[in-house]
């Protein structure tokens, strides 16, 4: 979001995170400082951490009003309640290698978001992921990724003309080795691929030479610009990467290592928005556990090398001044069985909970813990609470700003948004001026009425606090007529601030009421 957007929807909703909090102390200053200074400072950053294997989400995150029944069904990699990391006042527990994670979570900068998945889930490793890359539905086969789609709604002419002027850095960046289909779009691929930045080549500025005007000369004119474009690009990474000198200290684990250079290219100032980070081994069938102690053994290391990775990004985001400006986003293609097997396993599974970790993270747990019987069978799996195209198109629309047009692209659908940024659904509205629009009174002490001319359609008003938390939803549905009105009761509500979020068709905008 650029300065001159986040001060419009500033101004429209004054619904700036910890600022309703800061009116009445010193601090307003500096929050002010704060988020002006993210809102003129690069482009927000999104970095997704793909777990490769399907990670055991029952075990990730445990439901702990249910470890009776968990002990029935999954007794070979239970673990026991007191070595578990209870969340106050949660129904869930973390992992006790989560110890970092447990930290962010009571700070409010890392957000639970129970049973994501999708619909007629597949079991196959290369399908689902495929769908989670793609966003796909699981009866199709899509050739590009959600977020290359993205890119390429915002920049069509993609490659030609790039890298230019107002665009001089990569796209989309990929640690390792191999371009994945996440940043492939329907016509190009929008991925730079890089190792280790500090030891890039040299790289020479070189133009493209003339080929003849034939099909097999527009491919090699299409292989030249794109070779051109790598060297461009890599010369960017690394002077980005020169300009930091110094960072925290890392685990020296594969992701701790991809973390680093992500960190080390963001604070260096390359202005790329999209990252991808793996980390592989989650295809726990046998020895997921210690036979002798469940809380070891190898999914025990998989989730503490996350958790120390993860911990020491934000340590060094935080050290480099960057942190305000970059979300994370851990994903797997699918989760376990609710059932163990007997080789200390678990095998290919449904919906699992996934993070999103940030300073600006909503924080918090979205859904509820999975409810587990103990009389399930093998075939059973946890039941869908949230399509992983719901996080897409939240983190799309509240931490890029992206407009209708571009998130349908990247989802190729309409999915509803859940709260995963600091105020996003505020933050997010369009600047469009209701027709004869009416909240009073205004202020009120208990009972507010609201009463607005209509397009007959869909219409949706629900109610959020100052700090962008859902507090009722007053219309969900359609209408008929050309007017609306209806009165709400707020006496059951403490006073404060309220921002009344209503969405007309495909017009969204905003309204304050105070409540005394």
């Amino acid at each position: 979001m650029k300065r001159r957007s986040f001060i419009k929807h500033a101004a429209h909703s004054l619904a700036i995170p910890g600022f309703f909090g800061a009116l009445n102390n010193q601090s307003f200053g500096q929050t002010l400082d704060r988020f002006l200074n993210l809102a003129n400072e690069t482009d927000r950053v999104l970095v997704l951490i793909y777990l490769e294997g399907g990670n055991d989400g029952l075990n990730t995150v445990i439901p702990v009003s249910y470890l009776s029944q968990l002990n029935q069904v999954r007794p070979h990699v239970i673990m026991p309640d007191s070595k578990l990391l209870h969340i106050d006042s949660g129904d869930f527990a973390l992992h006790p290698s989560l110890d970092g994670f447990k930290s962010l979570y009571e700070e409010g900068r890392l957000q639970v978001i129970h049973s994501v998945g999708y619909p007629q889930q597949s079991f196959s490793h290369f399908k689902s992921t495929d769908i989670w890359m793609s966003g796909s539905n699981s009866d199709e086969l899509l050739p590009s990724g959600w977020t290359g789609r993205y890119l390429e709604s915002n920049y069509p002419e993609f490659p030609n003309g790039y890298p230019n002027e107002d665009k001089p850095d990569p796209m989309a960046v990929e640690i390792g080795y191999g371009s994945s289909m996440l940043f492939q779009g329907e016509r190009a691929n929008f991925s730079m691929v890089i190792n280790n930045p500090n030891s890039f080549y040299q790289i020479l500025e070189n133009a493209v030479e003339d080929t003849p005007d034939t099909m097999a000369g527009d491919k090699l004119r299409y292989i030249r610009l794109i070779a051109q474009q790598s060297q461009k690009y890599g010369m960017v990474v690394k002077r980005a990467a020169e300009k930091v000198t110094q960072q925290k200290v890392y685990p020296d684990t594969r992701l701790g290592n991809q973390l680093r250079i992500v960190s080390r290219l963001i604070s260096g100032g390359l202005k790329t928005p999209l990252y991808l980070v793996r980390m592989g081994g989650f295809d726990t069938h046998d020895n997921q556990v210690d036979g002798g102690d469940h809380t070891k053994g190898r999914h025990a290391n998989l989730l503490k090398q996350l958790n120390d990775a993860v911990v020491a990004f934000m340590n060094d985001l935080e050290f480099q001044g960057s942190a305000d400006r970059v979300m994370g986003m851990t994903f797997s293609e699918f989760g376990r069985r609710i059932v163990s097997n007997s080789s200390n396993g678990t095998d290919h599974g449904s919906s699992a909970p996934l993070f999103v970790f940030g300073n600006m993270s909503y924080g918090g747990s979205l859904g509820t813990a999975p409810q587990i019987k103990g009389t399930e069978v093998y075939r059973d799996n946890i039941p869908l609470q949230y399509d992983f195209r719901q996080v897409y198109t939240s983190l799309l629309s509240q931490w890029f700003d992206a407009g209708d047009t571009s998130i349908q692209a990247a989802t190729r659908g309409n999915f509803e948004q859940v709260p995963v940024i600091k105020n996003g659904l505020v933050t997010g509205i369009q600047d469009i001026e209701p027709v004869n629009l009416k909240i009073y009174p205004n202020p009120t002490l208990n009972v507010v009425t609201l009463k607005m001319d209509v397009v007959p359609g869909k219409l949706s008003i629900k109610v959020v606090d100052s700090s962008g938390r859902k507090t009722a939803t007053i219309f969900e549905g359609l209408v008929n007529t050309y007017q609306f009105q209806q009165s709400f009761d707020l006496s059951q509500y403490p006073a404060g601030m309220y921002i009344f979020l209503i969405s007309n068709g495909n017009k969204k905008f905003t309204r304050k009421l105070i409540k005394l």
